[in-house]
């Protein structure tokens, strides 16, 4: 275990020693790497005077919060994709929320409509590719297939999350059929064993391993800008980057989000977390850190993002995706995708 994951796995454990009710603190279960998110705690107790205690939870974090019960201290759960978060509110851990701080910033269809889940940021799901390659502009979901990209595409594991979700969508909208079919097309046309992350791809992308593959939105920024470190810097820079669609429709998008925890000790200031979270400041706080797009309307997106293009995202009810999860996983085993 690194330094950083036992110093939160302690403060966790402090956290749970404490007396469960705190005036001015405010206890989150997470998912996300605290570096990413450290410099949006900061500022909320700055401008609120309230205390974060964070638990990084890197897996099970719904079991946890379930097996703790009634006697939990998470107040908010922050974790990333929509299907986890959906997991939240199937499994009773999340309580409902009207707030209208909550509901003027961000847009109806990236929050529950009674206030169980609030989507927080966005991350698109691009395409990486070769430089030389030309007239992307139109690239779909769909194009994947082709077999002219036959020994050309890199992905990761397709049970991944980050592409179970955009399979569920394809599931949403074309049915199981043409979705097993367009998935045997895609694994027909793989450099290589799906795996590995996305910078990976890009980083396949660079060794002429491949031409093309998925990656999210936000390693972009974070290769590009250098915070991964020189070689990664040498990444981000060797690909150029394609906003696909689908046919018909928009780019695939997925969220990091949070609840508030049915027993929150501290529930109102786990809704003071979220509105600030939902705030103008955070919210540009989100762009600049993390290089995710903000969900409330009208924040710049970073620089590095914004050059990108334009983002026309899916209208793909993101709930759908969710509830097709499972069938997506299914699909993926049954092509053997990752095999």
């Amino acid at each position: 275990m690194s330094l950083s994951r036992t110093a939160l796995a302690l403060l966790g454990l402090a956290a749970l020693a404490a007396p469960a009710r705190a005036e001015s603190e405010v206890n989150l279960y997470t998912t996300r790497e605290p570096g990413l998110i450290r410099p949006l705690l900061d500022a909320f107790t700055t401008a609120s005077g309230v205390k974060v205690n964070t638990v990084f939870v890197d897996k099970g974090l719904a079991e946890r919060v379930a097996a703790e019960g009634a006697r939990s201290a998470a107040d908010v759960v922050m974790t990333v994709d929509i299907g986890n978060l959906i997991e939240l509110v199937d499994r009773d851990l999340a309580q409902p929320v009207r707030s209208p701080a909550l509901e003027a910033a961000i847009p109806a269809n990236l929050r529950d409509a009674e206030g169980r889940w609030f989507a927080l940021s966005t991350r698109a799901r691009v395409a990486y590719a070769d430089p030389d390659l030309r007239d992307l502009a139109g690239l779909t979901y769909e194009d994947l297939a082709d077999p002219k990209w036959k020994g050309k595409v890199c992905l990761r594991a397709g049970q991944h999350p980050y592409n179970t979700a955009l399979i569920a969508a394809y599931l949403v909208k074309h049915g199981e059929a043409k979705t097993e079919a367009w998935l045997r097309g895609v694994k027909d046309n793989l450099a290589r064993k799906a795996g590995g992350g996305d910078r990976d791809v890009a980083r396949d992308i660079v060794a002429d391993l491949c031409d093309i593959g998925l990656g999210n939105s936000y390693y972009v920024g974070l290769m590009r800008s250098g915070r991964g470190g020189p070689e990664q810097k040498k990444w981000g820079e060797g690909i150029q980057v394609v906003l696909p669609t689908f046919q018909g429709g928009g780019t695939h998008v997925n969220v990091s989000g949070a609840v508030v925890a049915k027993s929150a000790p501290n529930r109102d200031n786990a809704v003071k977390l979220l509105e600030y979270l939902a705030s103008d400041e955070a919210q540009a706080l989100y762009a600049k850190a993390d290089y995710e797009y903000p969900v409330k309307p009208g924040v710049a997106v970073d620089p590095l993002l914004a050059a990108l293009g334009p983002l026309k995202v899916d209208t793909t009810s993101l709930v759908e995706i969710a509830r097709n999860r499972k069938a997506a996983s299914l699909l993926v085993d049954k092509v053997g995708f990752d095999r």
